[in-house]
């Protein structure tokens, strides 16, 4: 009995997160923060999808073939966050959490979609009960799902959290969360990327010396391939380069608009700009790439402003 309701359950999980994409597509997949609807997909190009899709496809299979294999149910998770099927990614590592109540991948995966979805205090709930779990032991390699550079356990528990925490505007925990991602960032990428997060925490939690000696190791011809959109907003931080110049509108790519405009906008209220930041933060948000770390953010500092007049 208990094995056929096991079975049942896992069948209802995949029924649920394979869902008609065409009925589905009605729903919104969040809301942003002034109350707007988000939908599925927001700027996938025609060269994207079909791998993604098709990925998708396997990991649905696999899945559907063992759906109590901890490697299936989290590759099903990810492979439906990448086509931005949030909530569905939720209900899989929910799943996860079920089974294996121990295992911090689950909670690191499903604290990373809260943030997708705007709901800052599951994922600092969740990404906490992540770092709970990983402390004393062993770092563990996370291969990429979408063809990047592989990363590590430890230092995606201890990001994310530290982002969920910025986002709810609690510097000090974000800080103590990103020295943590620091321990665990091995080569100069990890390292520029925490960096940059913890340099803005340092600076919204009025602690401007901090904030620069974050900036010490930063120099010029880094060898940095693929966050140089952080690697140039801390280079702008240290004054090597101008905020123009690190948001280029010859370069439109809507992720980057995101991660870059952001940094240049707290660039404006550091200084004292406020319109000019508000400026940047509408540009980003008029984008439209609602997913990007830079856009929830961007959100999230416009609310700030609004309070402040």
């Amino acid at each position: 009995m208990k094995e056929m309701f096991e079975l049942v359950a896992g069948a209802l999980v995949l029924a649920m997160v394979m869902g008609s994409s065409a009925g589905a597509q009605e729903k919104p997949e969040a809301t942003s923060l002034d109350g707007k609807s988000l939908y599925r997909d927001p700027l996938l190009t025609a060269e994207q999808r079909p791998e993604l899709e098709e990925n998708l496809k396997k990991a649905e299979a696999d899945y559907a073939r063992d759906p109590k294999n901890a490697e299936n149910i989290i590759w099903l998770g990810r492979r439906l966050g990448y086509v931005h099927r949030y909530h569905d990614a939720i209900d899989a590592f929910t799943k996860g959490v079920e089974l294996y109540p121990e295992d911090a991948r689950f909670y690191r995966f499903r604290g990373h979609r809260y943030i997708s979805v705007r709901d800052f205090d599951k994922a600092v709930s969740d990404l906490a009960k992540g770092a709970e779990l990983i402390r004393g032991k062993a770092d563990e390699e996370e291969p990429s799902g979408v063809g990047g550079r592989p990363s590590t356990l430890h230092f995606n528990v201890w990001y994310h959290l530290g982002l969920a925490h910025y986002l709810k505007g609690e510097f000090g925990k974000a800080i103590d969360a990103y020295l943590e991602c620091m321990k665990a960032s091995a080569d100069e990428e990890s390292k520029v990327a925490t960096s940059d997060w913890l340099y803005m925490a340092y600076r919204r939690n009025g602690d401007d010396a901090k904030a620069k000696e974050v900036l010490d190791p930063i120099r010029e011809g880094m060898p940095i391939e693929e966050n140089t959109a952080y690697y140039q907003r801390l280079l702008m931080y240290k004054g090597l380069v101008k905020p123009e110049t690190v948001l280029n509108p010859e370069n439109p790519e809507p992720l980057q608009v995101a991660t870059q405009g952001y940094g240049v906008a707290n660039w404006y209220l550091y200084n004292g700009d406020l319109d000019q930041a508000r400026g940047v933060l509408e540009k980003i948000v008029a984008v439209g790439y609602w997913p990007a770390f830079g856009h929830i953010a961007a959100e999230v500092e416009l609310q700030r402003l609004a309070k402040k007049n």
